[in-house]
């Protein structure tokens, strides 16, 4: 389990961690009133640089305007959030692959079931780069808790409260003796995981949820789809079926706290042979590459 470095950037300074609190009667934590964005730094060469920091910072104002959170566009722009993380990083001085959190809470006391117009904090932590699901190959379980739709709380939003529904998921899957769970919808379509993108390989086909199947339209998934297509390799958003996972060739997972990590097996089915497949295995080595020293694409920000 991974724990905040020293320091933490809260409201307007940094502070101790220790020190990086909200209220016990903020809209943070009596409704999950924050929306936060996760980003990998790594340090190569003796520079440390941050993978597609801008496209963060956008899912930010995204999440906030989707929810309402009026007050983060009027007080912050990405220049002011480049500065602060390049100054939170100085700071801390990561000597190995970190990830580092950024949030806005709603910090009003007591205001009742509103947003516009509430009070915010933006906090900034860092801490070690510790993958969520295992990097050699994972076992999934289709969750007996549905996805929530976009008519409820969006998925395209990463709100802090939503993850409730993840932790019931996950929860769930580790009980049962699985790594991670598969979402499905209303429907029993294919969603994603408790906290990343799920991509299929069928007949030399990469094939992936789209964007309207309640999912989180995820950077990384949005940087493979970019490397696939690159390499030539044919790309299909649809709708996706759970029973295809089972007779897939290739399965494998994104996200920053997951990476692009192979799937072995799901609902006691053996993918594939077994073993991660050889375009998964060759985007898993892109990926990799984009993440530290490929900067061909204008991802990378020079933090020092």
């Amino acid at each position: 389990m991974a724990t905040p470095h020293p320091q933490v950037f809260f409201g307007d300074r940094l502070v101790p961690a220790a020190a990086a609190t909200v209220g016990v009667a903020s809209s943070a934590v009596l409704y999950g009133l924050s929306v936060y964005t996760v980003f990998p730094v790594h340090r190569s060469a003796g520079t440390r640089t941050a993978f597609r920091l801008a496209d963060h910072f956008r899912r930010l104002e995204e999440s906030c305007k989707i929810i309402g959170i009026d007050r983060f566009a009027q007080e912050w722009d990405y220049a002011r959030f480049e500065a602060t993380v390049r100054e939170l990083i100085g700071a801390n001085e990561p000597q190995d692959e970190v990830f580092v959190r950024a949030s806005v809470h709603v910090v009003e006391s007591l205001p009742g079931t509103r947003v516009r117009g509430t009070a915010i904090t933006v906090s900034m932590f860092v801490y070690d780069a510790v993958p969520i699901v295992p990097q050699d190959g994972m076992r999934l379980k289709a969750s007996p808790w549905r996805r929530i739709p976009d008519n409820a709380i969006p998925s395209r939003a990463k709100v802090n409260g939503a993850y409730v529904n993840s932790v019931l998921a996950k929860q769930d899957a580790i009980d049962s003796g699985y790594d991670d769970c598969v979402f499905l919808d209303g429907n029993g379509h294919v969603c994603e995981l408790s906290a990343a993108n799920i991509f299929l390989v069928r007949g030399g086909t990469l094939i992936t949820p789209d964007v309207s199947c309640d999912i989180l339209d995820g950077i990384n998934r949005r940087t493979v789809l970019t490397l696939a297509a690159e390499d030539g390799i044919p790309v299909l958003e649809r709708t996706v079926d759970l029973t295809e996972l089972y007779i897939a060739d290739e399965v494998f997972v994104t996200g920053t706290s997951a990476g692009a990590a192979p799937v072995l097996e799901v609902d006691g089915r053996i993918v594939g042979d077994g073993r991660p497949g050889p375009i998964s295995q060759a985007l898993r080595k892109r990926h990799h590459a984009a993440l530290r020293t490929d900067d061909a694409h204008g991802w990378l920000t020079r933090l020092d």
